[in-house]
Order: structure tokens, then sequence, then C-alpha cells
């Protein structure tokens, strides 16, 4: 998350870095003034005063909790702009045509489908550098999240619904991505790669895919939601058409939801 390779999540990094300079003005004034008192009023220091009556003072309350509140008003100002303008919704700006990815959380794998390309991969996520992608997301099962920490917000997928995401890989790497929400013992096998490609490379590797491997027709879908094992990287030359819409419906195929204590 602090090496971020995309425009959201230099962005997320920026609000964490302000959030915490603004914090540190109460947090490092704190701990110097209680060193400075524990200090001044050691028991040899015979020019501290010792005030037993003592109990309030209008300018010290004043200073106590004016500073805070307004450091909590600060911070809600960063969190609120910071909110709308990250809005996973918000489309990103950019000269280039966005690529659209419709993503399925299965037990317990990834499944990406390319619907204008017409194909599609499990645990691997290729998509071309600089261009943004679009992504709409949902469940086969129970409920997930979908993460890749250097390319920034992590949104849930859940059965019945789509949710939607825009992120953008400024340059061509490879960036880990991951399921960040306990949704069985499986669970922590969901991870994959994306694999963010020059625009020629995208190219090849699109031609590539098309050549081989199966169809992802209703009975392959049947058989990778019914297998719960950890998932090799697999691809499919082709997509049966609707195939996502058939799963938000819950219309599909029905994957196998996970035993009682998984």
């Amino acid at each position: 998350m602090l090496d971020p390779q995309g425009p959201v999540a230099w962005a997320e990094r920026l609000i964490l870095l302000n959030a915490t300079a603004i914090m540190l003005v109460v947090v490092v004034p704190v701990i110097v003034l209680t060193l400075a008192a524990a200090w001044w009023y050691r028991a040899s220091n015979r020019r501290a005063v010792y005030r037993p009556e003592w109990s309030y003072s209008g300018q010290i309350e004043l200073v106590v909790w004016a500073v805070p509140a307004m450091v909590v008003i600060l911070l809600a100002g960063v969190g609120w702009i910071g909110a709308h303008d990250l809005d996973p919704m918000r489309k990103l700006e950019s000269q280039a045509k966005p690529v659209r990815i419709e993503v399925v959380s299965l037990d317990w794998k990834w499944l990406f489908i390319y619907p204008d390309q017409h194909i599609a991969t499990v645990n691997q996520l290729v998509v071309p550098a600089g261009v943004p992608i679009e992504f709409t997301l949902t469940s086969a099962t129970v409920m997930n999240a979908f993460f890749v920490p250097q390319l920034g917000s992590q949104i849930y997928t859940m059965p019945g619904m789509a949710t939607h995401l825009n992120l953008m890989a400024d340059r061509a790497g490879e960036y880990s991505g991951l399921s960040s929400h306990f949704s069985g013992n499986g669970f922590s096998d969901m991870r994959f790669v994306v694999r963010a490609l020059p625009a020629a490379d995208f190219r090849q590797w699109l031609d590539r895919t098309r050549g081989h491997g199966q169809a992802l027709d209703a009975d392959a879908y049947r058989e990778l939601a019914r297998d719960e094992s950890k998932t090799a990287v697999l691809s499919y030359r082709s997509v049966e058409p609707d195939l996502f819409e058939h799963i938000v419906e819950q219309s599909a195929p029905r994957a196998p939801m996970p035993a009682p204590g998984n």
C-alpha cells in the first residue's frame, strides 16, 4: 500500500500520510509535554511549585479541547473529500478506451471474464498498462473482497448483486491480488497476479489466449464452480454469452455453498 502503482493507490496513500501528519499535531506535543512535566515536577526540583488546591484552568481547558476538536474537523474534511474523490464507481480520466472486466469470486478462486474480448481467466488478471479498467464484480457463493493493494481500493463481492470499481496500473509490472475478507478455510488461497502489459504485449496475449484452451460454457463453469480446491491459473478461449449476468441473477449453475464449519 505504501508502494502505489496506480492513480487510485497514489491518492489513498496521500490520504494516509495526510491523516497521519494531522494526528501527529496532537500526538507529538502530548508526548513532549508529558515528558517535560515529569521532568519539571521531579522530586529534586525545588523551583516547581506544589499547588494542592489547584483544580481548574480555563485557558488549559480551551487548549485541551480546541486543538483535538480542530484536528477531528480537519480529519473529517480530508476523509469526506477523499471518499468522494475515490468513489469506486467514478471513472478514471484517460485518453485511452477503458477495458471492461467482470469478476466472479468462487470457492476458492477468482474468475475474470473479458466481455468485449470474449475470453476468461482464472487466478490471473492481465491488463494493459496505462489504461483504465472498469470492473464489475459479484460472488457465486459467499461474500468476499477483491483487493490489489498497489492499485487501490478494496471492494466487496456479494451474491445476487454487482459492485463496480475503477482502477488503473500506471506502468507495466506484476502486482499481487488477494481476498481480504475471511470467507472460509480456503480463502487464504484466493490469491492472483495482476500482469500489467504494454499495449502491444496485451494484444499478443489476447491472441494467444483465443488460440488455445477450452470454452467457458455452462458445463465448464459448473465444473469450475464445483471444484473447491486450490485452482491453478487457467484461461478460456471463449465465454458463453451473458454468463456473468446469469451468475448475478443466480440463474447460472450454482456453485456449492461451503460446508458447515468451513
